[in-house]
């Protein structure tokens, strides 16, 4: 446990509250945040069998993102204990000191977390266009728009963790609805007096706002006491839940450069392949396994198809970094898909090779070797996952 995750995070909220007690905030009236931003890395803990480094290989080479991230103590963490980027998101009007705290610490820190004002609930703009994991810890229930927020998530960030409290009963405690996908709207003085309290949801709530927004839950647990006795609004009813997901829309692949082998762009959409062509992947995190996903058109008259007789089939091989896939036969002419699979890849460039075993040309009228057509209106003709 010395070194584990949970063990890392309680030394390091040690090391700031220190901080915090010694260095006072710009106004009599400001408060450093009360609440212990770190406490979620038990949980965390748990998913990732207390392997502090999986984080990384979780990120790959994109930053994280913190959202509602109170004094920055889930930053400063991540930053000092594994060297990532962070950016921290949230607004002054609501967080608990006006952002005075973070901006203060990442001063005494000398940190290089990045720190912006931004509206989730009306704007989600982020300040990346991609993210290995965001943090959203405590977060959900102080959102108008939950929904939104998720859903842009999922198009910005390959992994999320989540807290939220959760409810099964009424406060009154005559109606259970924990079994069912709802949430419950609490009133403006309902929940700790805070008027920006607004949607608690359900175990089964939040398990379908997941899914719906993009997010498949890899890991889930309930802390702080009784899923099936927690209510929205007691001291004693608050019951919080913890998650990791991972994206359905978040490509782990961040762009695709052409290598060898191809011809120019025909009609803004489209390019013949050789019989051997190339492309270079740049892959922003480790995936084990690893999938390798082309699609293309095999042309008729590629593959020798007559007057509504089949030609005879064309082989595709693949190499990923010099690995050979299994080849593929395909036999009739259309849009097609071609796919392999390896034990792992790192994070990098990865060079991918595909050969046919014949290609139509050159002939009197076309001096090029034509093998496939690609479009290119998709994002990713060819990708790992």
């Amino acid at each position: 446990m010395k070194n584990s995750l949970a063990q890392q995070a309680f030394e390091f909220h040690g090391r700031l509250l220190e901080i915090k007690k010694n260095t006072p905030l710009p106004a009599d009236h400001l408060r450093w945040y009360p609440w212990v931003s770190l406490a979620g890395m038990e949980a965390l803990h748990g998913f990732l069998d207390g392997d502090l480094s999986r984080v990384a290989t979780m990120t790959g080479l994109d930053p994280v993102l913190d959202v509602g991230c109170g004094d920055g103590d889930v930053a400063f963490f991540l930053e000092a204990k594994l060297g990532l980027h962070v950016d921290c998101v949230d607004q002054p009007p609501s967080n608990y000191n006006a952002m005075y705290g973070v901006r203060e610490l990442k001063r005494v820190l000398g940190s290089n977390i990045g720190i912006y004002d931004v509206d989730m609930d009306a704007r989600p703009e982020l300040p990346a266009e991609r993210y290995g994991l965001a943090m959203v810890l405590g977060i959900l229930y102080h959102l108008k728009n939950p929904f939104l927020v998720l859903e842009a998530l999922a198009h910005r960030a390959r992994y999320i963790f989540l807290s939220t409290r959760i409810a099964s009963l009424s406060p009154d405690h005559k109606t259970n609805f924990g079994h069912l996908p709802v949430a419950y709207l609490v009133d403006e003085d309902e929940l700790n007096d805070d008027p920006t309290n607004f949607w608690i949801f359900s175990e089964e709530g939040l398990r379908r706002i997941l899914r719906r927004s993009g997010w498949d839950v890899q890991h889930y647990t309930t802390l702080a006491g009784d899923a099936a006795k927690s209510d929205p609004v007691s001291k004693e009813g608050d019951v919080r839940a913890y998650l990791l997901a991972k994206s359905r829309f978040m490509r782990v692949t961040r762009g695709m450069e052409l290598g060898s082998g191809w011809h120019q762009l025909e009609f803004e959409r489209q390019r013949w392949t050789e019989r051997s062509f190339s492309v270079i992947l740049d892959l922003a995190a480790v995936i084990e396994p690893a999938r390798l996903r082309f699609r293309f058109e095999l042309h008729e008259a590629v593959l020798g198809a007559q007057a509504g007789q089949a030609g005879p089939p064309i082989s595709i091989r693949a190499t990923v970094n010099g690995i050979a896939l299994a080849p593929r036969v395909f036999s009739t002419a259309g849009w097609q898909e071609y796919t392999g699979e390896l034990e792992s890849l790192a994070p990098g460039k990865v060079r991918v090779d595909f050969e046919l075993d014949r290609a139509l040309g050159p002939t009197a009228s076309d001096l090029r070797e034509l093998g496939l057509l690609v479009d290119f209106t998709e994002e990713a003709p060819v990708e790992l996952y």
